[in-house]
């Protein structure tokens, strides 16, 4: 809004305000987003928590024999509406709302939001424990990876420069051309996307179907799309099964944002982009908008989710996170580094398969379940083996802060 309104007055009405240029500095707009995040999340923080005490909306703990645990009980949950809150409102004053990837992110986080709050609604006000059911959730976050790869897709604004030559050669749609000192680039539609480690390297999804020939990039949307909508489900879940310690789903979160903010700078930034040899994706750069507010919204809500806890995010604030992270991954095409990125998540989500699976094999062979772990996720073996949960979380962090790193170092390491 403020965005618009600063151009308008800048372009139209020649009004010259005092720091007015400063709106079409990314930096700038960023810090912007992060104080205004940080100041709703800490404002209206309190009286979201005071409201939902006076409803009575608190969360009911399963005994799971855990350290601590009853402590939690009747702690009002659905906070990320505070999340949601933080993300959308400075997103919508400060970020170009004509952006195509901004628009994408802000759909993103509403359509996660209302699919968390359906489930965390039905658990507290209906006082149902199983909430949403799974295959309702799971259909929701299949819509919201469909809609960002046919997006990704059909989009002219969704686009990878390079050069002339190279896309002729190559096949691609061109949008654009312009001229420069260099020659002839284009920007052009495709489902190129970074490989990490390979110096240069870039991934095609239409070469999955190299063996339809010419048909191959008018079906790539074949493996495409169900790849976005696989990344969409299993990060949105990942964050889900992450979120079950106070203060963890939301430290590492902050720390994933805080990356894939450096990366949608750096991938919407024609310079870094060439230095790094990455693609430059023109108008990305302007998600670095969206990750601060998303940064600001995790530590401002970590003021009242650190331990003990104040209030839970519940399924609205979980599910949103994910989808959101894995929205953004995607948009900036470094889809390959979640592995890395999201390490964390990744984790918790294999130690509840590997348990499952081998409490599954050990029943059938042998009669009676065996575990590999005292308990899953992994955050909760930790808390049988009897360590603390603010070290548990911190510790995660602090993982989760390495894993960040080697992320960035990726971009050179090739």
């Amino acid at each position: 809004m403020f965005y618009h309104l600063f151009k308008y007055l800048d372009e139209v009405s020649k009004i010259d305000l005092p720091l007015g240029g400063l709106y079409q500095y990314l930096s700038f707009r960023a810090g912007v987003a992060v104080i205004i995040s940080l100041i709703i999340s800490l404002v209206f923080g309190g009286k979201i928590i005071r409201f939902l005490n006076k409803l009575q909306v608190g969360e009911t703990v399963r005994d799971l024999g855990l350290a601590g645990q009853k402590e939690k009980e009747g702690t009002p949950t659905m906070g990320g509406i505070i999340i949601i809150m933080a993300i959308l409102i400075p997103t919508l004053l400060i970020a170009d709302l004509n952006n195509i990837y901004i628009i994408l992110m802000l759909l993103a986080t509403t359509w996660m939001g209302i699919i968390g709050f359906i489930d965390d609604y039905i658990k507290v006000f209906r006082k149902n424990k199983e909430g949403l059911s799974g295959k309702f959730k799971i259909l929701g976050q299949v819509g919201l990876g469909l809609i960002i790869g046919v997006a990704m897709l059909a989009s002219d604004d969704v686009v990878v420069q390079m050069d002339e030559q190279v896309a002729v050669d190559s096949g691609y749609t061109i949008v654009k051309t312009f001229e420069n000192e260099a020659g002839t680039t284009a920007w052009v539609k495709t489902t190129l996307t970074n490989v990490p480690f390979v110096k240069g390297k870039e991934f095609d999804y239409a070469n999955l179907l190299s063996f339809l020939g010419d048909n191959s990039d008018k079906l790539v949307w074949l493996v495409f799309v169900p790849f976005v909508i696989f990344v969409v489900t299993a990060v949105s879940n990942a964050a889900n099964l992450t979120d079950g310690l106070d203060g963890l789903a939301t430290g590492v979160s902050a720390i994933i944002a805080a990356t894939l903010g450096i990366l949608a700078y750096v991938s919407g930034n024609i310079i870094a982009a060439d230095y790094l040899n990455i693609l430059y994706l023109p108008a990305a750069g302007e998600l670095i908008v969206f990750s601060a507010a998303l940064l600001g919204a995790c530590i401002g809500f970590l003021w009242y989710n650190s331990h003990p806890a104040q209030i839970f995010m519940g399924d609205t604030g979980s599910l949103t996170l994910g989808g959101i992270i894995a929205a953004l991954a995607i948009l900036i095409r470094k889809e390959f580094l979640i592995p890395i990125l999201c390490g964390v998540f990744v984790a918790e989500t294999l130690s509840v398969m590997i348990q499952v699976s081998y409490f599954k094999y050990t029943k059938r062979k042998y009669g009676e379940g065996r575990r590999v772990l005292l308990m899953s996720p992994l955050h909760h073996h930790y808390q049988k083996k009897g360590m603390f949960e603010t070290k548990i979380v911190v510790r995660f962090w602090i993982v989760g802060i390495l894993l960040a790193v080697l992320t960035l170092i990726t971009l050179k390491l090739r």
